[in-house]
């Protein structure tokens, strides 16, 4: 391949960083996103099983959402024997976890924080207002269907579901991973174009320079 073709091919590739200063347009990726391939067979398996078992939590819980995550933490629970461990910013974090419901206003933090987040990377919907908007179904502010905007690998039902379900929600992560049928990363970036067209259905002041928006 001559060099004018990947030039052509990487200009196709830019995701235009409308109205930011030339100073500041490097602090922000202006390539399209790229799917990441499995190791060879028996290295794959080796670090999902890694994997399932060093979960790096990154809790976005908007009121009652967040309420059973706290116990979680406490002795009777004791999350860390399973190899779950907060973090406090997305780039140290494996596991999102959302928790409630998503308004019109956070969706859009929802997403900046999962596409902070190196891969590979897992998102759990916990809560019945986090799946379908539960009891705020029909209302205006709210969002209904979490996975239309951001991938999810499980989803924990209830409201609120008790510390013990979200025990069950994080098995059957670590089951998941260790199967390597966690792929929503990839899932993300080869249905690229219609997740962004979903969250500008959304999201009309996106006020925030974002790599690919």
């Amino acid at each position: 391949m001559e060099k004018k073709d990947i030039n052509e091919i990487e200009k196709k590739m830019k995701l235009a960083n409308e109205g930011l200063p030339e100073k500041e347009r490097i602090l922000f990726s202006d390539v399209r996103p790229s799917t990441v391939g499995p190791l060879n067979k028996h290295l794959e398996q080796f670090v999902n099983w890694v994997r399932a078992r060093s979960l790096w939590l990154l809790a976005f819980g908007t009121g009652c959402g967040a309420m059973e995550l706290r116990p979680l933490m406490t002795s009777r629970f004791d999350m860390s024997r399973f190899g779950i461990a907060p973090r406090p910013t997305p780039r140290q974090a494996s596991v999102f976890v959302i928790g409630g419901y998503a308004s019109i206003k956070t969706i859009k933090r929802i997403v900046r924080s999962y596409e902070q987040m190196q891969g590979p990377k897992f998102v759990l919907a916990l809560g019945s207002c986090t799946i379908n908007g539960g009891m705020y179904y029909d209302s205006y502010n709210t969002i209904n269907r979490l996975d239309y905007y951001i991938p999810v690998d499980v989803y924990i039902a209830g409201c609120m579901p008790r510390p013990e379900a979200l025990i069950a929600g994080f098995n059957r992560l670590k089951e998941k991973i260790q199967a390597g049928e966690c792929d929503g990363m990839n899932k993300y970036v080869e249905n690229f174009d219609w997740y962004k067209k979903n969250q500008k259905q959304i999201i009309k002041d996106w006020n925030m320079p974002d790599y690919n928006w």
